[in-house]
């Protein structure tokens, strides 16, 4: 320890104003978690007082004042007074003190490292920086792969430059923080061998809707240095982070393979210290960590946040001749942690034209305008305020100009690059990734940028309709009748987790078979009776990596699922089991050559009948399988199985003998088996579906449909199909009496009370025990209940 250096292990995170907020986490890591397992490679860092010595000593305190003065004053531009600062700090010289520690503290490091001349990571750490207000990411410059005691001292004199880029002076301006408030620290820090393994970022919140249940790990080949700026389309990984202290479950809810065409690995000699090369085809279809190396960062991430009491942002890196996991950085979240969640905003988009980009959506928000697309850092002067800015990928010379885009959208990037941290600490939406917008879409297009969908956001011609709905939290009202959610889509579920909700009272499996796997599963099974050949070729490229089709199928299918199960952990989530109809089935991947015609779908070879099927029962079987990872290997025990359209207590019986061969036997690790009450035999034989099921869960679109015998989806017959019509309400309450009688819950999850919310005061009268609806109807189906409960 000295005035000029501190190495780590004597640092703490509150030494911000002497080595910065980087270098601080560091040392506190270092010092104070080695005890949890948790690898982070040792170094030193410069103090405030060296920044400080350097810039008097080479006279520059003047320089700088008087050119951030001029700029303050309009009398000059920004890269004018940037430029000539940096020059003139890059031409300075080290005063003997600093140079004779740093110089010193390098031949320690070998010393420790047991390396001759040891490559370091040079990194720039402010002493504003990484707060939990004000990140203040990628501002400064960061060198790898740095050799030898004079390219030390060259890295570090850059990295004081690096004060004054274009970007670091914008962004203090916005964060009002004046010059002489700053000072500058150097971290060097002994390289991970990550140019040989991979390397990348991870929060331990979901970074869009500021959920605290979820690890959000992307990686990539090589160096981290493509992910943190965007050049790369990374891996995904979600973990559930209540599971982590169960060694026994594997709580990985999410595994998206990135296209990752690129790698940064160490320079040769003679050339530059890291240069960029193509990755190869199998690194490209392979995931950048195994499932155990998955889990193992989590929980390095749930550790460091409880160390922190708040959630963090982290770049870990893994070492390809050791194979061991570190961490390099680990500073506070900044977005999401401060949004308190009174009232979260709900946006939906009517859209005026067709899609026509998608990629990852960055924020929950929409906006529309014209495009401005820039190729080259070197262009961003023509970028027009309130444009939407379209480029390959945004790194932070770009802040100037994001600060005053509408939006942005980028051909590549992943949800933790810099682009996506900077554009949330922003607020501004953004669809990062899409790997074609700079070729699809053109200069001065109008266009709507949604993330209003979930995890895909999408860019559509024209300007649409964009409709923001305000929602409080502050006066929800208690009921005794169970609110629930009809929810679809796995990746829009997590925009509801705020909601204090019951639970989920349908979770749609078909919309992941449909979405997700995209495959019909007897084409997963039997590949080769695909006659096909452009269906075989899409098939092999969806289920590339998988050991065959089966397992595919029933990973994908469990990830999806639970990503619902985990936002309301442990309250109940109800999963249906697969209803498509024949026609729906034939419309998936390989589908029509196993699937029959029929003539009326709608009350054909659909729910149960399937599930005991010569011709299906193998394909259900992966849906129980899938089920039983679920559970049993995941954990989510609050998941109950619901078996739809069941004609008749004897096809239950099958069903529930078929689901029990398979694993999912009825009470076994407290498995609950629900029947939909759609059907007027499901009313009119409770009393015996009671005995084999632990619940029911009315479906009022086809008990409407089969009790009025009107075509749900007849546009001829919409006057006439009313689920207030007397017969259908003398169903449900007869059900409802009915599952009473015999101790079973009963509840509703058709369309009905989202659309009329009136209708939940007669479910309520009717005595219900729970009410699903759609979530942006919660509120409002919420406050009818009470008042029918209280009146």
């Amino acid at each position: 320890m000295s005035k000029q250096l501190i190495w780590y292990e004597n640092l703490r995170r509150g030494d911000v104003d002497i080595v910065g907020g980087k270098n601080a986490s560091l040392g506190e890591m270092i010092s104070t978690l080695k005890a949890e397992n948790i690898r982070v490679p040792q170094g030193f860092a410069t103090t405030s007082d060296a920044y400080r010595g350097y810039i008097s000593q080479n006279g520059l305190g003047e320089l700088i004042s008087d050119r951030m003065g001029a700029l303050k004053a309009g009398r000059t531009t920004l890269h004018e007074a940037g430029s000539a600062i940096r020059t003139a700090i890059a031409a300075g010289e080290w005063p003997e003190e600093t140079a004779k520690a740093i110089r010193a503290a390098y031949q320690e490091l070998a010393t420790r490292s047991g390396r001759e001349m040891p490559s370091v990571a040079v990194r720039s750490s402010a002493t504003a920086e990484d707060l939990p207000d004000a990140s203040f990411a990628g501002q400064q410059e960061t060198f790898l792969n740095v050799t030898g005691e004079d390219a030390l001292l060259e890295a570090c004199r850059r990295c004081y430059a690096s004060l004054f880029t274009d970007r670091a002076i914008t962004y203090r301006q916005v964060q009002g923080f004046g010059e002489k408030e700053i000072a500058l620290s150097v971290g060097v820090q002994l390289m991970v061998r990550s140019d040989i393994g991979s390397s990348g970022v991870m929060f331990s919140i979901d970074t869009e809707t500021g959920c605290d249940r979820f690890v959000l790990i992307n990686g990539a080949w090589g160096l981290g240095e493509n992910v943190v700026q965007g050049a790369v389309d990374p891996d995904e990984f979600q973990v559930f982070k209540p599971f982590l202290d169960d060694t026994k479950k594997l709580p990985i809810v999410a595994k998206k393979r990135g296209a990752k065409e690129i790698k940064m690995i160490y320079g040769r000699s003679g050339e530059a210290a890291t240069r960029n090369v193509p990755t190869s085809l199998a690194e490209r279809e392979s995931f950048t960590l195994s499932d155990a190396e998955i889990v193992e960062l989590a929980r390095y991430a749930k550790t460091i946040e409880a160390h922190y009491g708040m959630p963090m942002d982290m770049e870990w890196a893994k070492d390809g001749e050791t194979g061991e996991l570190f961490i390099v950085q680990a500073r506070p979240e900044t977005v999401q942690s401060r949004d308190t969640g009174a009232v979260f905003h709900s946006y939906s988009v009517e859209p005026a034209g067709k899609q026509l980009v998608e990629g990852l959506s960055v924020g929950n928000a929409a906006a529309a305008g014209r495009i401005c697309m820039i190729h080259s850092a070197a262009d961003i002067d023509r970028f027009v305020d309130g444009s939407v800015l379209v480029t390959s990928t945004t790194d932070p010379d770009w802040v100037p100009i994001m600060k005053r885009a509408a939006a942005i959208v980028t051909d590549h990037g992943g949800r933790t690059s810099h682009a996506a941290i900077v554009s949330r600490e922003l607020g501004l939406p953004a669809v990062v990734g899409t790997g074609n917008a700079t070729k699809l879409l053109h200069d001065k297009q109008d266009v709507t940028v949604s993330c209003a969908g979930g995890e895909i956001g999408a860019v559509f011609d024209g300007v649409g309709k964009i409709e923001v709905l305000d929602i409080s939290l502050a006066d929800v009202p208690k009921t005794r009748t169970g609110v629930m959610l009809n929810i679809a889509d796995p990746s829009a579920t997590v925009r509801w987790w705020r909601l204090p909700v019951d639970g989920v009272g349908l979770a749609r499996m078909e919309f992941l078979v449909s979405n997700e796997i995209k495959v019909h599963p007897l084409a997963l099974l039997n590949p080769d009776k695909v006659v096909d050949r452009e269906e075989r070729d899409a098939i092999a490229r969806l289920t590339y990596g998988y050991e065959h089709g089966r397992a595919y199928f029933t990973e994908r299918l469990a990830m999806g699922l639970a990503r619902i199960a985990a936002v309301w952990y442990p309250k109940p989530v109800i999963v249906r089991l697969s209803d498509f109809k024949s026609n729906e089935y034939a419309d998936l991947l390989g589908g029509r050559q196993f699937e029959p015609q029929e003539e009326n779908p709608m009350i054909g070879l659909r729910g149960a009948a399937r599930y005991y099927s010569d011709f299906y029962r193998d394909a259900f079987a992966l849906e129980c399988v899938a089920l039983k990872r679920l559970r049993e290997d995941m954990g989510f025990t609050n998941v109950i199985a619901m078996v739809p359209f069941c004609r008749s207590p004897e096809e239950a019986d099958k069903v529930i003998e078929v689901m029990a061969a398979h694993g999912l036997k009825r009470g076994d690790a407290g498995l609950e088996l629900y029947v939909m009450t759609e059907i007027p035999s499901n009313v009119i034989r409770a009393a015996e579906f009671a005995e084999r099921f632990d619940g029911f869960s009315i479906g009022s679109n086809d008990l409407t449909q089969l009790t009025l015998g009107v075509d749900r989806d007849s546009e001829a017959l919409a006057d006439v199909f009313r689920e207030r019509d007397p017969a259908v309400l003398w169903m449900i309450e007869t059900a409802i009496t009915r599952a009473h009688e015999a101790d079973r819950k009963i509840g509703l999850c058709g369309q009905a009370p989202s659309n009329d919310p009136e209708f939940a005061r007669l479910l309520v009268d009717a005595g219900i025990d729970t009410i699903s609806v759609a979530p942006d109807s919660f509120l409002d189906v919420k406050r009818n209940v009470a008042l029918a409960e209280g009146g």
